[in-house]
């Protein structure tokens, strides 16, 4: 009896020490790695009339710097001076859509733009202006 109570807490004290042990982690010596120079995403921050831009179908028809379906804003830009009479006359464009002014292609009527997202959009067209 005393020997089958001896091996059971010699047993038990090394169950016990078994779920104590912990083993350490195997570490590697550590990499760096130079990763070229991210901009902060504040200093990226976009224009009001830029933000309507993009949540919009314009980018089907338009680019900022390249002529795809219609010109490029910065083509827009270079064609029309930067004072209310030009921002007044896109903003109608892009409301009412046109034909004409480049070529045979008309562009899409968008009613659903109100009349002060639309000169906020042909606000920041017209900054593109170099």
């Amino acid at each position: 009896m005393k020997r089958t109570l001896l091996i059971l807490g010699v047993t038990s004290v090394f169950v016990a020490s078994l779920s104590a042990f912990k083993p350490e982690p195997k570490t590697e010596p550590a990499i760096t790695i130079a990763a070229p120079a991210i901009p902060k995403i504040a200093t990226m921050q976009m224009s009001g009339g830029e933000l309507l831009i993009a949540k919009s179908d314009c980018i089907g028809c338009h680019h900022k710097i390249n002529k795809l379906i219609g010109p490029s804003y910065t083509d827009v830009a270079k064609k029309y001076p930067k004072n209310d009479k030009s921002i007044t006359y896109l903003a109608d464009k892009i409301i009412k859509g046109g034909s004409g002014v480049w070529g045979k292609i008309p562009m899409t009527p968008h009613p659903k733009i109100s009349q002060s997202d639309a000169k906020l959009m042909a606000k920041y067209i017209l900054s593109l202006k170099k």
